[in-house]
């Protein structure tokens, strides 16, 4: 299908684009790689009446080490984080997830802020950085900004917590050095969504571990039931048994509801083993 009329807004600074964010509210969107908009415009499951391209600012494609997490721009290629070596040695999860993202085209383009503010519960970024414990920088016209925690970006099924006149700008993830981790996802096809997916990192305490699940619930989703059996002394296996539980997967051409539930507590048992979870 051929997306609604809309006028284009090459933003050359941060203050441009969340200028125009401000003057055009919810009427407007902002465009980076444009991998997620693009698809969702030509469906008409959006139609904005103006389009901020912001991909050509460079001042927010960074990875920086901040003491204790790392930094990262809100416009950094997926690419670039796959292979950081900052990335590599505090944050590994991440960069084994973002490894997974699409395909090199995808990941060449896109950047981790778009990604995030796409809020798909079926994408890697949203799980990894619920796991990871992140949390990313929004900022407004008016140069107020303010942190918001993994657990509160995800609003509802493809909705976020953002105002309409806030962007992110940075991604924050703190520093897991050494810890265990890992990184589920079964799929068809290899740049495909995933069907069901885990991101699994221990926080370093006995056999503590953050688990969140791809595809299994309306927003990118903490598996409470399975953090809470690990903290009770649970082993992987008999933690893993409860990760279906309080979620809502839907049922699709790919998998019925029970398939996905299946499939969350055979791959969230993987994640934990490859964790060093016993």
């Amino acid at each position: 299908m051929i997306p609604v009329p809309f006028d284009y807004v090459r933003a050359s600074s941060a203050e441009e684009a969340l200028g125009a964010l401000n003057e055009h509210g919810d009427e407007a969107k902002l465009m980076a790689g444009g991998h997620s908009l693009l698809p969702m415009m030509k469906l008409r499951l959006a139609y904005p009446s103006v389009i901020i391209d912001i991909g050509r600012l460079g001042d927010l494609s960074y990875i920086n080490d901040a003491g204790d997490h790392l930094a990262i721009g809100a416009l950094t290629r997926h690419r670039d984080i796959e292979i950081s070596d900052l990335v590599a040695e505090h944050a590994p999860l991440l960069a084994h997830a973002t490894s997974h993202v699409g395909d090199p085209q995808v990941r060449h383009r896109g950047t981790i802020g778009g990604s995030l503010a796409h809020a798909d519960a079926a994408a890697d970024h949203p799980s990894a950085l619920l796991a990871l414990n992140g949390s990313v920088v929004a900022r407004k016209a008016d140069g107020s900004e303010r942190v918001i925690d993994a657990g509160d970006l995800f609003a509802g099924f493809l909705e976020s917590s953002l105002d309409p006149t806030e962007m992110i700008t940075e991604v924050r993830i703190p520093k897991h050095t050494g810890l265990g981790w890992n990184f589920q996802k079964f799929n068809r096809r290899a740049q495909d969504w995933a069907i069901v997916g885990v991101s699994a990192q221990s926080t370093g305490d006995g056999n503590g571990a953050r688990v969140a699940l791809v595809n299994m619930h309306p927003t990118p989703v903490r598996a409470a039931a399975v953090e809470a059996a690990l903290a009770g002394g649970a082993g992987a296996s008999d933690a893993a048994a409860a990760a279906a539980e309080g979620m809502e997967p839907s049922s699709d051409l790919n998998a019925t509801v029970d398939y996905r539930k299946h499939l969350a507590r055979v791959l969230t048992r993987r994640a934990l083993e490859g964790a060093g979870i016993a």
